[in-house]
């Protein structure tokens, strides 16, 4: 097994260095039952009873992204949407939440939508104005501040140890959406937040062949029981297969985010100087507002995303999508192929997106070609 002092570069490679005692296979199996056989007296001493509550495929992964983000135990689910939802419907009628005026998309819909039905109170506000988040705070009330970063698909990047230090301040919790930043870049946890949510989709699977989430929690209390209540309740839980390929990806991870990282830092150098790019949002360009902050949170890259605000608007945007080859036309990001998208498209006319906006996801292929194939459609 790996040690307390292992890199994440060991702790990924080896899954934990986890090998099956009975057949000395270096590669967890895949349980594909759905059910466990009770002792003689009615109980489950092994642990497990059915699998909606319990799958032994889980154990790896949820160790291994516990120990990448320092917490105290990780849940898996079977979409980012069901892993950032749980924290949520683990509350009840009358509390409050906060999350920012530009996140994901699918999360914002919903939580503007069904939840506030449900009797919840949802404030959006601007975390890059900490005043803000202070205002909107409502003691005995507020239980979540909510925060994406960086916040898709702006790449705005918020001061988590201060969110933690205001949501503390009235007894509320910090949960962050870390998809984008992934374990290896930004630890949530050691700033003080109390859970952290991976759409395991995108980076940590990273090969477009997984639905997945993840949902770390710093200390397992009360609240987090719920969240387990939440997943087992309403079958939230991710398949056998996919948890297996979910671990076979995060093998690679570290190599995969620093490589997506390079090459999102490289095309953000290049395409701000390009003739058809009116901005480059991206966290790792010194011209980025929270450029500072970035380099403080995050270590070891800037993550592999991006996003160009095209000269000639909307329609040039949507021209330079459908003009690319290598860039793939797809929703989705954090894959080893690179993938472009209009968002104000997916998003509708309420977006609160630019229209003139592409959203980047830079994959492990050359960056100059990557760059190349942007220059022509461009053009």
């Amino acid at each position: 097994m790996t040690s307390n002092n292992s890199s994440p570069e060991t702790l990924c490679a080896q899954a934990m260095g986890w090998i099956d005692e009975t057949t000395k296979a270096i590669v967890q199996p895949v349980h594909v039952s759905t059910t466990y056989l009770r002792d003689e007296d009615n109980e489950y001493r092994s642990g497990r009873s059915y699998v909606r509550g319990d799958n032994p495929t889980w154990d790896q992964g949820e160790a291994l992204i516990t120990r990448l983000e320092n917490g105290a135990a990780t849940l898996l689910f079977s979409a980012g949407m069901a892993a950032a939802t749980a924290p949520f419907l683990a509350l009840r009628p009358g509390d409050h939440v906060v999350i920012p005026e530009v996140m994901y998309w699918a999360l914002r819909k919903w939580l503007l939508g069904p939840l506030t039905e449900w009797g919840i109170k949802v404030d959006l506000v601007d975390m890059t104005e900490l005043e803000r988040v202070q205002a909107a705070m409502r003691p005995g009330k507020t239980k979540i501040i909510w925060a994406e970063t960086p916040s898709n698909p702006m790449w705005q990047v918020f001061d988590l140890k201060a969110l933690a230090e205001i949501a503390h301040s009235v007894g509320a919790r910090l949960a962050v959406d870390s998809t984008c930043a992934t374990p290896i870049l930004t630890q949530p946890i050691a700033l003080g937040a109390d859970l952290v949510m991976h759409a395991a989709t995108k980076y940590l699977n990273g090969h477009s062949d997984v639905l997945a989430g993840s949902l770390t929690t710093a200390r397992q209390d009360e609240y987090w029981q719920r969240i387990c209540g939440v997943r087992t309740s309403c079958g939230a839980v991710l398949g056998s297969f996919e948890a297996w390929l979910l671990v076979r990806g995060m093998r690679t991870l570290p190599l995969r985010v620093k490589q997506c990282s390079a090459n999102a830092l490289y095309l953000a150098e290049q395409l701000e100087r390009h003739p058809g790019v009116e901005q480059v949002l991206y966290p790792g360009l010194p011209s980025h507002p929270q450029h500072a902050l970035a380099r403080r949170q995050m270590h070891g890259g800037f993550g592999g995303m991006l996003s160009i605000r095209v000269k000639g608007g909307e329609a040039a945007a949507v021209r330079c999508a459908a003009r690319v080859q290598l860039w793939k036309r797809a929703t989705s990001l954090g894959g080893v192929e690179s993938l472009i998208e209009h968002r104000a498209s997916i998003e509708g006319p309420s977006t609160p997106v630019p229209r003139d906006l592409l959203r980047l996801s830079a994959g492990i292929e050359s960056g100059e070609e990557l760059l190349a194939d942007l220059a022509q459609a461009l053009t």
